[in-house]
């Protein structure tokens, strides 16, 4: 994708039924601006397409253009066929495109919201009423007009969603908790892993279960080591020098660089791509509109 390219333009690669494709790749608060135009400023979305199945991960800014996205291009939305929205966890960036995604208010859409880190001490849907409920927002969920429902689980468990698409789920390392996902279709994985923090020195052994032999691994990058070093020890969050030790210590074969700090702009978002291909060549910096294939 060029700067300024819609990401809804850009077509699914030809003969491939198993994809991802970035509507947000920021991290912590939404960036607009030049010099944030061509990695983009969206916060955390994901739409993965398992053949006919839309599978969307995280519902930050990004899902309010992907939500507009589907409702043109009609399909899972016109047809009555589900739209599963897994959430990593619900921190304010990776929900806030949820009051705002269109297929929720039609009612011919049927949602199913999926999270793994808030039992037993929470449930999803009290979340969300909670965080669409005033003085922070004018209408609750019960907005909605689609067939919505909500799915708590424990991460760790493996979901199947669909015949043929299983999800293996692990924990992160992140303040109030969070879920990373594998996964695997058709003999093919794409690992979803964000907002986690390593230790210093040492991999993560949930995260190196989950990504082994994975095909694609979208990790927290949000900092290099050095920043990580001098200030952001404790902040829940990783860097794209740990994404690369993870993949190699768990055989993944692809890295791709996710989870952008709010200060990392474009001329910054170069340099790592750069540094990063320079260590791993395969290695890919997200942007909006990027479709990937594992």
């Amino acid at each position: 994708m060029v700067a300024g390219a819609d990401p809804a333009v850009e077509a699914q690669p030809s003969g491939s039924d198993f994809s991802v494709r970035f509507w947000g790749v920021r991290g912590s608060i939404a960036c607009p601006g030049a010099e944030y135009q061509l990695y983009g400023g969206n916060t955390s979305c994901l739409e993965v397409r398992c053949g006919p199945h839309v599978l969307i991960f995280d519902g930050g800014t990004g899902l309010r253009p992907l939500g507009q996205h589907l409702m043109k291009a009609g399909g899972a939305v016109s047809d009555g066929n589900e739209i599963d929205i897994f959430l990593t966890h619900t921190h304010h960036d990776h929900i806030a495109g949820i009051p705002f995604f269109a297929p929720a208010f039609c009612g011919k859409s049927r949602i199913r919201f999926w999270a793994g880190h808030l039992k037993p001490e929470a449930s999803l849907h009290d979340v969300l009423c909670k965080f669409m409920a005033a003085p922070l927002f004018p209408v609750p969920p019960a907005i909605f007009g689609a067939d919505v429902n909500y799915r708590d689980f424990e991460a760790g468990e493996v979901l199947t969603p669909y015949p043929g698409v299983e999800l293996q789920t692990a924990p992160l390392n992140h303040p109030n908790r969070a879920t990373g996902y594998r996964i695997n279709y058709d003999g093919r994985s794409i690992c979803y892993v964000t907002d986690t923090e390593h230790v210093s020195g040492e991999r993560d052994g949930n995260v190196v279960a989950l990504i082994r032999d994975a095909d694609l691994v979208i990790y927290d990058c949000s900092y290099t080591d050095d920043e990580y070093a001098e200030k952001y020890k404790g902040w829940g969050h990783s860097t794209w020098q740990e994404g690369l030790r993870l993949c190699e210590a768990a055989g993944a074969k692809r890295l791709a660089v996710f989870h952008h700090d709010p200060s990392h702009d474009d001329d910054f978002m170069d340099r790592i791509t750069a540094e990063a291909q320079a260590v791993r060549s395969n290695t890919v910096v997200a942007r909006e509109g990027m479709v990937l294939t594992p």
